[in-house]
């Protein structure tokens, strides 16, 4: 009986005791795998979406950022208006931090509470970078007659680069 009742005490001690360490490693990693772009890969989407942009005719600015919103490539065509480097960081930087294509934001953005906050885009031309799942960054062109034929060129910028990142996962 004596015996009974202290493998009960010890099973109930050790339910409330956290977990070994295998455990407490699942549920609480000490680190966190980060996949991003290799420099030449946000070089790529940047040259895509300016020969997009190009083969229209338009000349552009394109910012590629990392997924933590920091410029990893920015690219100006030789005509294009200095502005277009500010505004294609905006919307790259925009479409980053709210992990969808600009365009999405440009309906009633100028009433959102978001068209206040410095440094957001909140019109067409950036869309993010993703690929089998994973958020990689994003991609803001500047400099075409309308916001739409931006982000035409941005998209393409993306998915020139899509592709191989979903091949390396």
């Amino acid at each position: 009986m004596r015996v009974l009742r202290s493998m009960v005490f010890l099973g109930a001690f050790a339910a409330i005791l956290p977990a070994g360490p295998a455990q407490a490693e699942e549920e609480f990693p000490l680190a966190i795998n980060v996949r991003q772009m290799h420099m030449e890969t946000a070089l790529a989407a940047a040259r895509a979406a300016l020969a997009a942009c190009r083969a229209e005719g338009i000349q552009v600015g394109v910012t590629v950022v990392d997924r933590r919103g920091i410029e990893q490539v920015v690219l100006r065509d030789v005509v294009a208006p200095h502005l277009t480097l500010e505004v294609s960081r905006m919307k790259a930087y925009t479409a980053n931090e709210m992990t969808v294509a600009t365009s999405a934001l440009e309906e009633g953005g100028h009433r959102s509470p978001l068209a206040h906050v410095p440094g957001l885009f909140l019109g067409a031309g950036g869309v993010p970078i993703e690929a089998g799942g994973v958020f990689y960054g994003a991609i803001g062109v500047s400099g075409a007659p309308s916001g739409l034929q931006d982000e035409a060129c941005a998209r393409a910028g993306a998915e020139a680069v899509e592709i191989e990142l979903e091949m390396n996962l």
